[in-house]
Parts: C-alpha cells; structure tokens; sequence
C-alpha cells in the first residue's frame, strides 16, 4: 500500500510539473506574440507614414510619364496577348501559356486583399480609402510593367521551363548578387510564410464564423490540403490556379454585379461617398483623410502588389517573343484586380452600412452581403473566401520557392522551406486578426523599398524594350525580342541573338 502510495503521490508531482510548464510555455507564447505585434505596428508606423507612400507614388508617377502612360494607351494589347500561346526555345524548351502566368499572379493578388483588405481599409479609414486603393492602382500599373518586363529579361532556364524576378534582375542586371540574396530572403519569408499566414487567418475565421467549425481542425486540414499542392512543382501550381481563379472570379463578380444592379439607383450616391469621404469632407472615422490615404494604400497594394516584387516571379515563367508582352499582362491583372473586383467589393460593403457597425476583415463583408441577399451569402462568401485564399496560398509558396531555388538550389533547402510554409499556415489559421495583418505590413514594406530600388535603377532598360515593342507594332509585325535589341545588353540567358542589321 505504501508503494502504491508513493507511486501515485511520485505521479501526482510528475502531472503538476508537466501542468506547470504547459502553462509556462503558453504564457511565453502569448507573451512572444504580444511583443511581436506591438513592435510591428511601430515599424508599420515608420515605414508608411514617413518613407513607403512617397516612394510607392513617386515611382509610380515617373514610371506612367516615362512609359507614355501606357497603362491607358496599351490596354487593347493586354487583352489580345492574354490568349498568346507559349513558345518554345531553341532547345525545345518550353515554359508556361501568358495566361497560366497571369492566372499565377493573379491567385496572389486575388486573394483576401479584395475581400477581407478591402473590408479592414474601409472600417479603419472610411469609404474614401477606396478612392486612394484606385489611385494606387493606376499609378502603381507602371510599376507592374517595369518589374515584369524586367523579369523577362533576365529570367533563367530551368526543369520546368524558366524562372526569374526580382532576385535575379537584382544579380544579373545591377550585378548585385548580395541584394538579390536579400531580396529572395525577404520575400520567402512574406509570401511563403507571412502572406499564407494571413490567407488562411482569413479562411479560418470565415469556415468558423459560416459553420461554427474550430479554427484548429480548419489549419490542420489547410496544412494537408497545402502540402499535397506544393509537392507536386510548378506545374501542380500552373494547373490549380488556372482552374481555380477564373472561376472563383467569375463567380464572386457575378454575386457583385447582382447586388449592383438591384441597387443601381444607390451606385452614383455611393462613389459620392468615396470621393467626399477620400478628400476629408466627410470624415466616417477619426483621423479624416489620412486614415483614408494611408489605409487604402496598404490595402491597394496588398490586393494588386504593383511594384512590390512578387508578380515579376510569375511573369518571368511565360514563354513569350518579347519581354514588353507580359509586362503588359502583367499591368492588366493591376487593373483586374483593383479596379474590378476590390470596387465590387467596396460598393456592396458601402451601400449596406455595416461598416458603421464596428465590424472588421472577413466578418464585414460576409455581414455586408447578407444585408443584399440574405443569409446564405455568408457562406458563399466562406466558400469563396477559401478558393480565393487557397489559391493565393499556391501562388505565394511559389514566389517562396523560386526565391529559395535563386538562393540555393538545394532539395533539402526547398523541402525544409515547404515544412515552414505549411507550418505558417498553420499558424495563421489559430492567430488573431491583427497579429497577422500587421506582420504582412511590415514585410511587405521592406520588400516593396528594396524592388523599387532596384527597378528604378533598371528602368531604363525596361523602357527601351518597351520603345522595341511599340516600333515592332507600328510595322504591323509580332513583336520578337533579341539580345542584340538593346546594344550593350548583358547577362540575358533567354534571348537568341538576332539578325544584325547591315
């Protein structure tokens, strides 16, 4: 009896310790992630009130004068070379369709920044942030042109085809091989880890607030959904984006639509409230039209990434005759974006009020669409919400992956990175709201400053391959782009040499 005693009187100690440092440990945590939020939104203060937004319009108002505001003059181009079909090299290599890379891009850009961001932009700074989530767009489509054309021309061969961006413009053409080792670090860890950590923060707190389902058993299955995709290549990426986007799309803009025309006779009074609300006269939320400016830029650009860096690792995969062609496409998907999707969303959001309520992110615009149709919309929208972001989460991880292959192309280097990224999205799934948004923030910041360094650099290059498409195009031939285009050209591994003209 004393044995049994002492045996459970040893285990009674034995579970009071394990209790204790379970406890510890959440505490820790808790503690850890308390401090990582507070010293996010210090650096998000920093960075965007005093550097990011001068930069992100200043270089996009340069690149729209110097490019002859092709974001307007070229739009017919960039709907005919969307349904270009890819190419094939000298060496029989092939890369992927214009389209598939568009439809990569955009599972990134369409994601729950048309949603859930536009959502957050419109509680924190009223209805006129949409207003400056346009401006952003239009200007920032240069920027897209520059960063993707770029990418084009100095994209690398690989098993799949090609691969390039920001990374290795970085190396090849500012022989900086150092920022582009930086460059590749800090989108890794932005997409693949801290931008998936947002997309399935947003899928979790739809699935739970749709179905009551727990936000845990939601990251667990995300992580395996996640890991059956990013095994399988970029390939497995190319076929789930370009099934899964344009029918998410079509779907979620024909619900918008709907809701628009039963409200027709509310649409001129609510781009009304936009403009009165983005230029201070009618102040919805303290701080007037600097909450408005400052919220529907960090909102516009994590929905359309115009200049950020992370589209160019889309656009250099396209097989394409001239760099200048997915540049364009690339711009389009900019305006698909923004000035389509995010509107959409903005104007059911507005006309139903609920903005007025407190409500914040996903919860928002579920509430906002159940005010139109009713309450079934809320789980159209979880359903929506989760194609939207999953295919966001593939077509980040692929950002990661081509980033981690400039780096070192290592198997073991890209299956830990593949274990990390399913790990985030695990964490994503059981963090609160604003710890993952400002860590986005922040990221995407520092990302953005190092890409507009560099294609502000390169720019000229940019706009020479751009003056070589249009002389093509006035000739009434295909533009088709050789390394002797430009003189002086260097470290073009894609590009034949062309005939030289006598």
């Amino acid at each position: 009896m004393e044995e049994r005693t002492g045996f459970f009187h040893f285990s009674f100690f034995k579970r009071r310790f394990i209790l204790k440092g379970v406890i510890t440990l959440q505490l820790f945590s808790l503690q850890f992630v308390n401090g990582l939020n507070d010293a996010a939104s210090w650096l998000n203060g920093f960075l965007w009130d005093y550097i990011l937004i001068v930069v992100l319009l200043g270089c996009g108002l340069y690149f729209t004068v110097k490019s002859g505001f092709l974001q307007f003059t070229r739009l017919g181009d960039m709907g005919k070379l969307l349904f270009e079909k890819s190419t094939i090299s000298s060496e029989g290599r092939r890369g992927i369709s214009s389209f598939k890379a568009f439809t990569i891009s955009t599972a990134s850009r369409v994601g729950t920044g048309n949603l859930a961001g536009v959502a957050t932009a419109i509680s924190l700074g009223g209805p006129g942030a949409v207003f400056w989530m346009w401006v952003i767009a239009l200007v920032g489509a240069a920027s897209a042109f520059v960063e993707s054309t770029l990418a084009q021309v100095y994209k690398i061969k690989d098993k799949d085809g090609f691969r390039g961006g920001p990374a290795y413009y970085m190396e090849k053409g500012l022989n900086a091989r150092w920022m582009g080792i930086i460059f590749a670090i800090i989108i890794s860890i932005t997409f693949g880890l801290v931008f998936n950590s947002v997309q399935s923060n947003t899928i979790s707190f739809a699935l739970e607030g749709s179905f009551g389902w727990n936000r845990t058993i939601i990251g667990l299955i995300l992580v395996v959904l996640t890991g059956l995709v990013i095994f399988g290549g970029v390939n497995r990426v190319a076929a789930v984006t370009s099934t899964v986007v344009p029918v998410m799309a079509v779907l979620y803009i024909l619900l918008a639509l709907f809701v628009l025309v039963t409200n027709l006779n509310l649409v001129p009074e609510m781009f009304g409230v936009i403009f009165s609300n983005a230029f201070g006269f009618t102040e919805v939320v303290s701080g007037g039209i600097g909450a408005a400016i400052m919220n529907g830029i960090k909102r516009g650009l994590f929905s359309n990434e115009a200049g950020m860096g992370s589209a160019p690792n889309a656009a250099a995969t396209a097989a394409v005759t001239h760099p200048a062609k997915q540049g364009l496409i690339q711009t389009l998907g900019v305006f698909v974006d923004t000035l389509i999707i995010c509107t959409a969303t903005a104007l059911i959001i507005i006309m139903s009020g609920e903005y007025l309520n407190g409500n914040d992110g996903i919860q928002l615009t579920q509430d906002a669409l159940a005010f139109h149709v009713g309450d079934w919309a809320s789980i159209f929208v979880s359903v929506a919400i989760f194609l939207f972001a999953f295919s966001s989460i593939v077509g980040n991880y692929y950002y990661g992956q081509t980033n981690i292959e400039f780096i070192k192309n290592s198997p073991l280097f890209l299956n830990l990175y593949r274990i990390v990224v399913m790990g985030m999205v695990y964490f994503g799934s059981v963090q609160s709201f604003s710890v993952v948004w400002n860590l986005a923030d922040v990221s995407m910041a520092t990302m953005a400053l190092i890409n507009l360094i560099a294609i502000s650099l390169l720019s000229p290059i940019a706009f020479k391959v751009l003056n070589d498409y249009q002389k093509q195009r006035k000739q009434g031939i295909d533009p088709v782009f050789y390394k002797n285009s430009i003189p002086g050209l260097k470290n073009t591994e894609c590009w034949d040499d062309g005939p030289v003209e006598k």
